[in-house]
C-alpha cells in the first residue's frame, strides 16, 4: 500500500485520518485507499453505533493505543468519517499500516 493518495494531516492534537468504512464485512481489515480514504472493513453492522464502535477498537487495537486515543470527529452517521488519533506519530502509523512514504 502507498499513501501517494492517502491523506493524512498531523495537527498539534494528533493525526487526522479519512477513513472509507464498509460495514458487515466478513471480517475486519484494511483494504486499501478509497478516494485519498484509508479503507476498512468492520463485521459490525451499522446499527446503534456499532460500527463506529468496530473502527475504533480494530484501530487501537492495530495501532496498539487505547481507544480513548481514537475519536470519530465527523462522519458517524456515515460510511467516510474523520478520526483523530492521539500518541502515535506519523512514521509510527505507516509502519503499522504497512504504508511506505
Amino acid at each position: 500500500m502507498t499513501d501517494a493518495a492517502l491523506q493524512i494531516r498531523e495537527t498539534r492534537h494528533g493525526l487526522v485520518i479519512r477513513l472509507h468504512v464498509q460495514p458487515r464485512a466478513r471480517r475486519s481489515e484494511i483494504s486499501g485507499i478509497y478516494n485519498g480514504a484509508l479503507k476498512i472493513k468492520v463485521t459490525a453492522p451499522p446499527v446503534d453505533d456499532a460500527a463506529n464502535r468496530a473502527v475504533v477498537e480494530y484501530l487501537a487495537s492495530l495501532l496498539g493505543v487505547s481507544k480513548s486515543k481514537i475519536s470519530i470527529r465527523s462522519g458517524t452517521r456515515s460510511k467516510d468519517k474523520v478520526l483523530l488519533i492521539k500518541n502515535i506519530s506519523l512514521e509510527e502509523l505507516h509502519k503499522k499500516l504497512g504504508i511506505h512514504s
